[in-house]
């Protein structure tokens, strides 16, 4: 495989906006659900296992119904727990444990007779009411929640006055009882609805987050996709358009072919953005040597000077050659050439320097129109997209540009 093709899979697999916000759109929601059904099942195993001992504790008889009673409400009591600790299928079989109480509640009065009923001995199911809401808790919408936590503890009181023949001894301990689950239950009830507002809070904060950034990010992308473009066709496309148009010599026209031909492989180029340069090390010569080969086929006779030494990424020298192309362009086309001076000084590991000077009338460069790229776009965004800077400095004895580039 192609460094281009590995490349390429490897952008493939980079998941886009939409699917980093669907991925991120719940993530607190999901890890309070967590941690709620954790809490969920730590209460209802410590409830649970009280009903469960007490309800074993009660049986004297081999009373078929009332163990089918029981296996109806603690078969889904055990799945529920199981489900808890796993984090799958929490709200199904809560929902199922919930269902199954409120079904025992009702059969209470009837399967149970056989048991000497006293007002000081609290029934199994008693441990199970607060469990119950607990489940309603986590399987259904905030309404059965709430209907739960204020109609439960009175079914529950309703069943025990009637399984006691409505005594007098009955109503005091039942309705401590009821008092007791009614304001448990409430207060779960808002515990729940509290954690949940707050995860979606956050997650609400986070998805506006995310939309920002990925708009800011967008536009971004937008404006240095602009200015190469705006780059690229001042660089190569105007200027062989205007050197073919120009051009009245044989060398003058392969000069013409030439720049038209570069113009057409950055053009080819434009979607690859790898193909613009490389953090592999170049060595200062050989940028050098670059602007050589350029100023050639502008058909000057000027000599590139070279001092010091170093290397820069592949990527920097090929912008600071197209900079220092683009003021040596600048300077032949406002200035005709006249004192036109090119000098590459390398700094070791440091960094490097390129000098573009000529001697001619010079201009301003606050008045330079909004319209015109060749300074904006061609050298001084394309210094600042390596992470270079440029300077223009220009008067009536004539302009010099610096373009620097240094390892931070």
């Amino acid at each position: 495989m192609s460094a281009d093709q590995g490349l390429r899979e490897a952008w493939e697999r980079i998941p886009t906006p939409g699917e980093v916000g669907q991925e991120l759109e719940r993530f607190a929601g999901r890890r309070m659900e967590r941690i709620i059904a954790i809490v969920v099942g730590v209460g209802a195993l410590a409830l649970g296992a009280q009903a469960l001992v007490s309800a074993l504790l009660k049986v004297q008889v081999a009373d078929a119904s009332y163990l089918a009673m029981m296996a109806i409400v603690f078969v889904p009591w055990v799945a529920m727990l199981v489900c808890c600790a796993l984090g799958r299928a929490v709200r199904i079989t809560a929902g199922i444990f919930f269902v199954a109480y409120i079904v025992d509640l009702a059969l209470w009065p009837f399967l149970a007779t056989h048991q000497n009923v006293e007002s000081s001995d609290q029934p199994w199911i008693f441990f199970l009411v607060n469990v119950a809401g607990v489940a309603a808790v986590v399987a259904f919408p905030l309404g059965v929640q709430v209907a739960w936590a204020l109609v439960g503890p009175f079914l529950y009181g309703a069943v025990r006055l009637f399984q006691g023949g409505f005594q007098r001894d009955f109503w005091v301990v039942t309705a401590f009882d009821v008092s007791f689950t009614l304001i448990l239950g409430l207060v779960l009830v808002a515990l729940g609805w509290m954690f949940r507002s707050v995860a979606n809070g956050v997650d609400d904060a986070r998805g506006r987050a995310v939309a920002l950034y990925t708009e800011a990010a967008a536009a971004e992308a937008s404006e240095h996709e602009r200015v190469a473009v705006a780059a690229l066709m001042h660089d190569s496309v105007l200027a062989a358009l205007i050197a073919a148009e120009r051009a009245e010599t044989e060398r003058e026209r392969v000069l013409a072919v030439d720049m038209a031909r570069e113009a057409l492989t950055r053009l080819a180029n434009a979607e690859a953005p790898a193909q613009e340069g490389s953090e592999e090390p170049v060595q200062i010569e050989r940028l050098a040597e670059d602007l050589r080969r350029a100023v050639g086929q502008m058909g000057l006779s000027i000599e590139v000077e070279h001092f010091g030494h170093g290397a820069v990424p592949d990527r920097v020298a090929r912008a600071m050659a197209l900079a220092a192309r683009q003021a040596i362009g600048n300077a032949v086309a406002h200035a005709s050439g006249r004192g036109l001076a090119v000098v590459v000084e390398g700094h070791g590991d440091t960094g490097l320097t390129v000098k573009v000077s000529d001697t001619g009338s010079g201009f301003d460069p606050a008045q330079v129109g909004a319209d015109r790229l060749g300074i904006r776009a061609s050298i001084l965004a394309r210094m600042a997209a390596v992470g270079g800077v440029a300077s223009i400095e220009s008067g009536r004895h004539g302009t010099v540009v610096t373009l620097g580039w240094s390892q931070s």
